[in-house]
């Protein structure tokens, strides 16, 4: 039986910012995308000596960090998705405009 206190603990958000806390919490085959990446924006910050990239990939890799602890392979699932779109031009589980703009009024009334 768990602890009371265990019960109540909230799920773990995302790692840090940091490279090292991040890959911690890769799969093997993520963590060489990530390092792949790194390398990249490292060089491009070497040469334009601004640090956004470098803000930039640490966010999208801690919340796929984030979304992969929580939902194993989303990721791929993702790039998957991405490409069948991209592919057929089409997202065949997409909502219809009308659809988003009455779950967007009812949300508004809930809240």
């Amino acid at each position: 039986m768990a602890s009371p206190a265990a019960a109540s603990d909230p799920a773990p958000g995302p790692p840090p910012p940091d490279p090292q806390a991040i890959r911690a919490c890769l799969t093997s085959t993520l963590a060489v995308e990530f390092d792949r990446e790194w390398r990249i924006v490292l060089e491009r910050v070497k040469q334009s000596q601004d640090l956004a990239d470098l803000h930039e990939l640490l966010n999208k890799w801690r919340h796929t960090a984030y979304m992969e602890m929580h939902e194993p392979g989303s990721y791929y699932r993702m790039l998957a998705k991405a490409e069948q779109i991209t592919r057929t031009g089409a997202n065949p589980d997409a909502g219809s405009f009308e659809d988003m703009t009455e779950l967007v009024r009812r949300r508004q009334a809930s809240a």
